[in-house]
C-alpha cells in the first residue's frame, strides 16, 4: 500500500512510524519546510513548502493530521481526486486487535479517558490511554493491549469512516473549533461520528443534561446510557445525594467538582462495558484526579484562592469554571477559535475581569457593566488581580480562548500563571 501522510508533527510522525512498520510505501507532506526537513532527517520521504496535487499520484490512501483543516488545498485536492482520506485515528484503528473505548466532547475528554483507563488497570485489564490525550493511537496500535481508551477529537473523527469503538461517549457539544469546522453543525456532526459504526451490542454513554449530546445519541444504534452529575437518569448512571450509582453499584462519591465527577462516572460506564470490575471501578474513583491546568489550586494567601484552569479554552469551559466559585476575579482572553464569546457574560460570580491577548478588547465589551481591565500581558493581569482581590475571592485563570497568540500551549500558559503567582506570593511573604 502507498500512503501519503499530511503533517509532520505528533500524529503524522506516529502514522509514518506505523505505516513503516507495516511495510507500506510512505511519503509525506508538511507546509513547513523545516518540519519536512526534520522528517527527512529521520529517513522519511517528505516534501515541504508549496502544496502540489502531483503528490497524490500513485497514492492509495492519504492519512491526515488534525492540524490540516478541511478547506486546506491538500484535503480539497484529495477529495476531488477520489483518493481515500483517513485521519490518523482511522488509520491506526484499522491496525489494532485491541478492544477500543472512545470518548469525545467539547470538554472533559481527557478526564474521562484518564478515569476509564485507571479503572481498567485497577481491574487487572491491560489498558492504556491514547489519541488526543498526547500519545497517538498509531504509537500503541500494534502493542499487546486488551483495551485502548481513545480520546477522539472532532478533527480526528471528521475523517474517520470505519472507526468502531465497543464503548463510546459523547460528553457534551458546544461551539468550539469553528475556525476549523466553519459551522457548528459540521462540528457536531464530527462528534457524532464516534457512534456511526456502533451496533446494538455496543454502548454509548452521553451527557444527559447536554441537549446537543443527547441529540447526537438519538441516532445511535448502540445501547444508550445517559449520565448526569445531578441525578440518575432513567436507564442511566449518575450522582444523587452524594452517592454514585452505576447499574447495581452504589457508593459514596469522591469530593470533586460536578463536571469532573460526571466525567469519572462516564469513564466508569465505559470501563465496566469493556471489562472493569466493581472493585476496580471503586479503586479507580479513589485514585482519580483531574489533570494539570484543570481548576488546579496554585495556592491560597490572605483568604484569596488562586486557581489555574488554563485548559478552559472555550467559553463553555470558562463559564463552568467560574460558576464553580462564589466570588471570582477572572483572568480571560487569548486567541479566538472562531467562537461567539458572549456566553462568557453568563458568569454571575465574576466581579472583576482582567482581559489578555487578542480578545482583550472584545471581552471588555462582553462584560459591560462589570469592571474590566485590559492588560498587555499575563504578568500585568496577575499583578492587577492581586490588587483588587479581597478575602473570599478566587482569582481564576479561565481564558475561554486558545493560547497561541501568547503561548505555545494552554499548558505553557498555565505554567506561567503558576510561576507568576508563586513569585508574587513569595515576594509578598518576605521569604
Amino acid at each position: 500500500m502507498r500512503i501519503l501522510i499530511l503533517g509532520g508533527a505528533v500524529s503524522g510522525r506516529a502514522a509514518a512510524g506505523l505505516a513503516t512498520r507495516l511495510g507500506y510505501e510512505v511519503t509525506g507532506y508538511d507546509r513547513s519546510p523545516s518540519a519536512a526537513a526534520r522528517m527527512r532527517a529521520e529517513g522519511l520521504s517528505w516534501t515541504g513548502g508549496e502544496w502540489t496535487p502531483a503528490l497524490l499520484s500513485a497514492v492509495d490512501v492519504v492519512v491526515t493530521s488534525p492540524g490540516v483543516a478541511p478547506m486546506a488545498p491538500p484535503i480539497v485536492d484529495t477529495i476531488a481526486a477520489g483518493t481515500a482520506l483517513w485521519s490518523e485515528l482511522e488509520f491506526a484503528a484499522r491496525h489494532t486487535d485491541a478492544t477500543l473505548a472512545a470518548v469525545t466532547g467539547t470538554n472533559g475528554k481527557t478526564s474521562t479517558v484518564t478515569a476509564a483507563a485507571l479503572m481498567l488497570e485497577e481491574s487487572g485489564v491491560k489498558a492504556c490511554a491514547a489519541g488526543n490525550i498526547g500519545t497517538a493511537l498509531s504509537d500503541v496500535a500494534q502493542e499487546s493491549w486488551d483495551v485502548i481508551v481513545v480520546e477522539a477529537s472532532s478533527f480526528q473523527l471528521a475523517f474517520a469512516h470505519a472507526f468502531h469503538p465497543r464503548a463510546a461517549a459523547i460528553l457534551n457539544v458546544s461551539p468550539d473549533h469553528l475556525d476549523w469546522h466553519r459551522t457548528f453543525d459540521a462540528y457536531a456532526d464530527a462528534k457524532a461520528r464516534i457512534t456511526s459504526n456502533q451496533i446494538p451490542s455496543d454502548l454509548l454513554a452521553f451527557g444527559a443534561d447536554d441537549p446537543a449530546a443527547a441529540g447526537a445519541a438519538n441516532v445511535s444504534r448502540a445501547e444508550k446510557v445517559p449520565v448526569s452529575a445531578n441525578r440518575v437518569p432513567e436507564g442511566g448512571a449518575g450522582v444523587v445525594a452524594g452517592r454514585i450509582r452505576i447499574g447495581p453499584m452504589d457508593f459514596e462519591a469522591p469530593d470533586l467538582p460536578a463536571d469532573f465527577l460526571e466525567d469519572a462516572v462516564v469513564g466508569a460506564v465505559l470501563a465496566r462495558k469493556v471489562g472493569a470490575t466493581e472493585q476496580g471501578i471503586r479503586r479507580g474513583f479513589s485514585r482519580f484526579r483531574p489533570g494539570p491546568h484543570r481548576r488546579a489550586l496554585v495556592g491560597e494567601w490572605q483568604g484569596v484562592q488562586w486557581v489555574d484552569d488554563s485548559k478552559a479554552t472555550n467559553p463553555h469551559a470558562a463559564v463552568a469554571a467560574a460558576n464553580g466559585f462564589e466570588s471570582v476575579v477572572l483572568i480571560a482572553g487569548g486567541q479566538n477559535k472562531g467562537l461567539d464569546l458572549s456566553p462568557m457574560a453568563m458568569m454571575p460570580t465574576v466581579r472583576h475581569v482582567f482581559s489578555i491577548g487578542e480578545t482583550a478588547e472584545e471581552l471588555g465589551r462582553i462584560f459591560d457593566g462589570r469592571p474590566v481591565t485590559i492588560t498587555a500581558s499575563l504578568s500585568e493581569a496577575v499583578a492587577g488581580a492581586e490588587e483588587v482581590a479581597e478575602r473570599g475571592d478566587t482569582v481564576l485563570l479561565a481564558p475561554g480562548c486558545a493560547s497561541f497568540d501568547m503561548f505555545a500551549s494552554y499548558g505553557a500558559r498555565g505554567d506561567e500563571f503558576r510561576r507568576l503567582v508563586l513569585a508574587r506570593m513569595e515576594a509578598g511573604s518576605g521569604n
